[in-house]
């Protein structure tokens, strides 16, 4: 009876083990193998197999639950994507082992979009860097014409390039050029084109008159001519989409300063008529010596003025300067003191035309 008992104790024991042992197939990262575990539920069977799982891992089904033979274990390693979407960056996790795969999962349109690694690379558990430019509308104002595109591109330039339009000298544009264009967004390019302009502006002169006691009242002698100065002026001139701005000035020198003129004012009293002139045809003497011309010199430049004075004669009835640069009324008033004197004889050949 004794070896019966024994062999059936052992059956016994087999049978327990057996029923305890489960066939479990595992997969991880979508590569399947079948497995023997004694372990009662999920957790137990992970640690069994030296899996350790984290919060952005995926396990199914969960760990805590009961583990039967025949059961399936999934488990899916999240990976870090630090993504860059339209500019915007970003760090996330995907349990996808592809950056397609990926891209499905986090929920990116792929069409017609800008990937900076193949869309079929795979995605180590270290995780990878990702840049996504999707594919965007733009309109482009610009030449007055409106210009529609799809694009993925980085910056404005680039889709300015792809718009077939391109920026010269002045122009702008109504975003930075390096911005990155958005879905939607129209921007505006302005036509500016820019010259200078040089020239020469006239700077008037003043006249300042002062008074000389040398001089009888009535008087006025230009001492110093007058004239005008110059400034060189530049100018900015400048076209917006075909219409011209003001000019606006960047530089302005002078060229030429201008000279004052100064007239010397006679302030001397008039002294009084000289006796027994008043009645003599004092113009009719002037226009048979000079033409009636207060100014005029004869070409050997002796003679000069109304009555044609020289120097020394002019002088010697009180006259000061040059006979042509007083006025008219004082040099018949120092000829009419010469009169007094000499009578007519100082002018040989006009001086019957005193008595008319």
């Amino acid at each position: 009876m004794l070896p019966q008992a024994l062999v059936l104790a052992f059956l016994a024991g087999t049978s327990t083990f057996l029923a305890a042992d489960k066939a479990v197939r595992l997969t991880v990262d979508g590569v399947p193998r079948t497995t023997h575990t004694f372990a009662d539920d999920v957790r137990e069977f992970l640690d069994e197999e030296g899996l350790g799982v984290g919060a952005h891992d995926i396990v199914a089904p969960a760990p805590g639950t009961a583990l039967g033979g025949g059961d399936e274990i999934v488990v899916r390693y999240g990976r870090p994507v630090t993504l860059t979407l339209d500019g915007r960056r970003r760090r996330v996790w995907t349990t996808a082992r592809t950056v397609d795969g990926a891209l499905r999962q986090l929920g990116v349109r792929a069409e017609g979009a800008y990937l900076s690694v193949s869309r079929f690379s795979v995605i180590s558990r270290v995780g990878l860097d990702l840049d996504v430019r999707t594919e965007r509308t733009v309109t482009f104002m610009a030449d007055g014409r409106e210009r529609v595109i799809r694009t993925n591109a980085a910056t404005v330039t680039e889709a300015l390039t792809q718009a077939g339009i391109a920026l010269m000298g002045e122009d702008t544009v109504s975003v930075p050029p390096a911005s990155f264009p958005y879905d939607g967004q129209t921007v505006t390019v302005t036509r500016i084109t820019g010259t200078t302009r040089i020239r020469e502006v006239p700077i008037p002169y003043d006249t300042v008159r002062t008074g000389d006691q040398a001089r009888f009242a009535g008087t006025e002698v230009v001492v110093q001519r007058g004239s005008a100065g110059s400034r060189r002026v530049t100018e900015a001139l400048r076209t917006v989409d075909g219409v011209r701005q003001k000019p606006r000035r960047i530089a302005d020198e002078v060229v030429r300063r201008p000279v004052t003129r100064r007239i010397a004012v006679g302030t001397r009293p008039r002294p009084p008529s000289v006796r027994g002139t008043d009645g003599l045809d004092w113009d009719a003497l002037a226009r048979c010596e000079s033409g009636g011309r207060p100014h005029v010199v004869d070409p050997s430049g002796t003679y000069g003025g109304l009555y044609q004075f020289d120097l020394r004669t002019w002088r010697s009835v009180g006259g000061s300067g040059r006979p042509q640069d007083a006025s008219a009324a004082e040099q018949t008033y120092r000829a009419k003191k010469l009169y007094a004197r000499r009578g007519a004889s100082p002018w040989p050949h006009c001086g019957s035309r005193l008595n008319g």
